[in-house]
């Protein structure tokens, strides 16, 4: 009945998506991203929402909807968020389009179609079931694109009053598989200093921070056990001043990974521990993890098996995988909530200009959606 539901609703799903996408929102830009919030608010509103905003200086203004349910049981927490990395202007170069089965669009894939499924699972249990069965709160932020940083305490503490957390991220693939762990993320700055000089006149006066950061990262590079989940990428370099001056400076920003969290720590002492090759330099380390993993925990698999029953009785077999990419799930998995990721669009091209959603996938993951919200159990 769901099901039928969604898929009559099909049309307006896509045209939904259309409006989300055309109103571009980059995490940088506040008016943006508060002018998008508003016509979210008037949204979840039409449905019965509750709207609670967080008003953010520099950031876009949070937005939580609640729902009340028939039951007192804890509420269920939609999670998800409405920045993109697509800067105002990129529907120039990649506009709106539906074509080939798919709508194609900037933030399309991430995340906006997972806000449409969000509004028309919430729709869906309205007019079928007269309301949710249960309470559920909506939560969409509007920083998760850059770390989270002004949302992560709102998020953990509704986490905290929720029986499970279900993340309207993309799914993973083709096969709009579930994400069930999620690698860890951290970001550290290794800074070197050391001592300039004339690399002709004065060459053995010099101390090269180029060289001893080249030295670091030989034993950076072995920080990675792919066995183990862990990965570490210098993925920016800088250094130096002319090719006749010996460096006095030189930093390294490097991306790290790790699937569990107790390798967080480890790696984060080892980056800690590094000490200067050439003693004429000075190696100074900031940084660190600004997400946790999300582990597969029997909480996660538990949740998962309950998604895939349902799948399964709207006619699909519903995967899993673990991904390298983090998201504000990580956050709510850490403290031990029942969360379930990937319950957003299948498609492809997250950050990317091919970036897409299958249209016929809109209506089977808001009625996986809904299926959910109306069996998940306290725990």
């Amino acid at each position: 009945e769901l099901l039928t539901y969604l898929q009559s609703c099909q049309g307006e799903m896509v045209e939904l998506l259309r409006r989300l996408v055309e109103a571009e929102s980059p995490s940088t830009d506040k008016q943006a991203l508060d002018r998008l919030g508003r016509d979210l608010t008037r949204q979840f509103e039409s449905l019965g929402g509750v709207i609670t905003p967080y008003r953010q200086e520099h950031a876009g203004d949070h937005l939580q909807a609640n729902f009340g349910g028939a039951s007192d049981d804890k509420p269920v927490l939609l999670l998800g968020h409405f920045d993109t990395v697509w800067e105002v202007g990129a529907l120039q170069r990649m506009p709106w389009r539906v074509a080939d089965g798919r709508a194609w669009g900037p933030g399309s894939f991430d995340m906006k179609s997972g806000i449409v499924i969000m509004l028309y699972a919430l729709r869906a249990l309205r007019e079928l079931r007269g309301g949710v069965p249960r309470p559920v709160s909506v939560l969409l932020v509007t920083d998760e694109e850059i770390g989270s940083n002004s949302s992560r305490p709102i998020t953990e503490s509704l986490a905290k009053q929720s029986a499970a957390v279900l993340v309207c991220e993309p799914a993973q693939g083709r096969d709009g598989a579930l994400k069930t762990a999620r690698k860890g993320v951290g970001e550290y700055t290794v800074k070197v200093t050391g001592r300039a000089a004339h690399s002709g006149l004065d060459f053995e006066k010099g101390a090269s921070a180029i060289l001893e950061l080249a030295r670091q990262l030989g034993v950076i590079e072995k920080f990675t056990d792919l066995a183990r989940g862990i990965t570490v990428n210098p993925g920016v370099i800088r250094g130096g001043t002319r090719s006749n001056v010996i460096a006095a400076e030189a930093v390294a920003e490097v991306d790290a990974r790790v699937t569990r969290l107790a390798d967080a720590a480890e790696l984060d002492a080892r980056f800690r521990a590094l000490k200067p090759f050439n003693p004429a330099c000075k190696v100074e380390v900031t940084g660190g993890f600004n997400r946790p993993p999300l582990e597969r925990t029997d909480a996660v698999a538990r949740l998962y098996e309950l998604a895939r029953g349902i799948a399964e009785e709207l006619g699909w077999k519903l995967g899993e995988a673990a991904v390298g990419g983090g998201s504000d799930g990580n956050f709510t998995a850490a403290l031990g909530i029942p969360t379930l990721d990937g319950l957003g669009g299948v498609g492809e091209g997250a950050h990317a200009q091919n970036e897409s959603v299958i249209i016929e996938e809109l209506p089977r993951r808001a009625a996986l959606l809904a299926g959910l919200i109306e069996r998940v159990r306290n725990s």
